[in-house]
């Protein structure tokens, strides 16, 4: 039992608004705004290649934006989060959303979806602000489709392509 009470509506929508502000940052190339987005001790992970990629605390969280930034193909991605569950208290929510990526550059016409998964999250509430404590990535594979015939549960890792 929690000593908090359940999550507001006003605290769902400031949730949606930190799905927002990442997205949005990580689409724009703004380090400082991704970021901002995380706890100091944050853990984002992304579980889509053979080994998981992992990073923890905002200056690692800033070396892989800056990373991803750095990368001649990177800009013109929009990152999109859809279908948004958020339980849990004023403090502490569990959120789980669809993603997908558009590839909208230059010549990419029509735009391309490179990606499509699910975010895992576990957001807190600092100095009365929601950040993610906890952020994994994972593509549309795997445990999610276990549910269904012929889907073993397993992942199915992507290739890693070149950076």
């Amino acid at each position: 039992m929690s000593d908090h009470p359940p999550v507001t509506a006003e605290d769902k929508v400031q949730i949606h608004e930190l799905l927002a502000r990442y997205a949005w940052s990580f689409g724009a190339g703004d380090v400082e705004g991704f970021v901002s987005c995380f706890a100091k001790d944050a853990v984002l992970c992304e579980d889509v290649f053979d080994e998981v990629d992992r990073w923890v605390g905002t200056d690692e969280i800033r070396a892989m934006a800056q990373h991803f930034f750095a990368i001649p193909h990177f800009p013109g991605r929009q990152h999109h989060a859809t279908q948004i569950l958020i339980e849990g208290t004023t403090e502490r929510c569990r959120v789980r959303a669809f993603c997908f990526v558009i590839d909208a550059t230059g010549s990419n016409q029509p735009c391309s979806i490179p990606f499509a998964g699910h975010y895992e999250d576990l957001v807190v509430k600092v100095d009365g602000a929601w950040v993610f404590k906890e952020r994994l990535v994972r593509h549309w594979s795997g445990p999610i489709l276990k549910n269904f015939p012929g889907q073993s549960g397993v992942k199915v890792p992507r290739k890693r392509p070149p950076s």
